[in-house]
């Protein structure tokens, strides 16, 4: 799944992205080369505006508070026990058991954009035990950094919906990031549970925050996937949340067997 993100934006993609020039000190949050979801650092998230004739950035809280949680104790409880972090693509509106998902509401009227400049995701390498030849249980887990080739930044599909804290009061935007199959690239780098984040192009991205959606059409576009030609992925350090520059290529040499990139 996608639970470590990057959001780090040069001041002139920014413009770009905004498409005018404008004060951009409010955006000073666009400098995080690694947020990891399990953290409380809040991510970068892109939202029509009120009269959804252009869009906000506005920073959101990672992982999706279901209504009905009372309070903030019971929220952390709530998001140990379960990991909001992502919403799948087969799961918008009902469940894995054919109930009503707890994401239908925020799909229809919460969907926005979680912007990127590169996610992080493990691939994991089972061995044999040295002694007994058997597979161990434990994998050895190799990090790997994925971009979109030849962008600085791009789209991925999320949803938000507000929670109130009822103890305080206090209101805040939640947003999940939408999951879909993984492409035969994302299958051998996140070879556990073979998904990757939905990718949107810009065509899409406009739809997905500004379309009046059925739900079948909001299913095809949470499901986008997009190919693994329009992909970068190269192997970093297993401490790169340390580093400088977290994104640095890392040689881990004959231990990791080379994925196929002619897929």
């Amino acid at each position: 799944m996608c639970y470590y993100n990057g959001q780090f934006v040069t001041r002139e993609e920014f413009i770009r992205l905004k498409q005018m020039e404008r004060d951009i000190h409010q955006y000073n949050f666009l400098n995080q080369v690694v947020i990891n979801g399990f953290t409380d650092v809040p991510v970068a998230v892109i939202v029509p505006n009120a009269d959804e004739t252009n869009f906000d950035i506005v920073q959101m809280e990672w992982g999706m508070i279901a209504p009905f949680i009372p309070n903030r104790q019971e929220a952390n409880i709530f998001k140990r026990k379960f990991t909001t972090l992502n919403a799948k693509a087969e799961n918008l509106f009902t469940n894995e058991q054919g109930k009503r998902s707890m994401w239908a509401n925020a799909v229809k009227k919460g969907r926005c954009l979680v912007l990127s400049s590169g996610f992080f995701e493990w691939r994991h390498i089972y061995r044999n035990h040295a002694k007994t030849g058997l597979p161990l249980k434990t994998p050895d887990k190799y990090p790997y950094y994925i971009n979109v080739l030849d962008a600085p930044y791009f789209y991925m599909a999320g949803i938000y919906q507000q929670w109130v804290d009822r103890d305080t009061g206090e209101a805040v935007n939640t947003v999940a990031v939408i999951t879909t199959k993984a492409n035969p690239l994302m299958e051998q780098v996140h070879n556990s549970k073979m998904r990757m984040p939905t990718i949107l192009n810009d065509d899409l991205a406009y739809e997905w925050m500004f379309g009046d959606l059925s739900e079948e059409r909001i299913k095809e576009i949470a499901s986008t996937q997009l190919p693994a030609s329009e992909m970068t992925v190269h192997t970093i350090s297993p401490q790169f949340q340390g580093l400088s520059d977290p994104t640095e290529p890392y040689d881990y040499g004959i231990e990791l067997p080379p994925l196929d990139i002619a897929v």
